[in-house]
């Protein structure tokens, strides 16, 4: 296996994953203002699917290209350094968002005219 796919399926994939989450549980949350209880359901399902889809096919590939291109632009520099800071910035957002999401409450990472 090469490093772009153990660097799209181990570590770049489940981030995405992850903020996809985050997504379905601002749909969810944000899905309690609309009244009709089966059109609720079809928008939180069709926002999910899309999302997936989006998440699957865009984001994470092109992640995994932002990161390989930080690679190659960084060998001349300082090495595999640029891949690494932005592999770690990755993680630490994904675990600031879930952390303020399970301690605070979804509204907590949504923009005040939001909540």
């Amino acid at each position: 296996m090469n490093k772009s796919s153990v660097l799209k399926n181990y570590y770049v994939l489940p981030c995405c994953l992850l903020l996809l989450n985050v997504i379905n549980n601002v749909v969810a949350y944000k899905s309690g203002e609309i009244g009709d209880p089966l059109l609720r359901t079809a928008a939180v399902m069709l926002l999910v699917l899309v999302g997936s889809a989006l998440v699957a096919f865009v984001f994470a590939p092109a992640v995994v290209r932002v990161v390989q291109s930080l690679h190659a632009s960084s060998r001349r520099g300082a090495g595999e350094l640029g891949e690494i800071v932005f592999l770690v910035s990755l993680g630490a957002a994904v675990f600031w968002i879930y952390y303020r999401m399970t301690i605070h409450g979804v509204a907590s990472i949504l923009p005040p005219g939001w909540r």
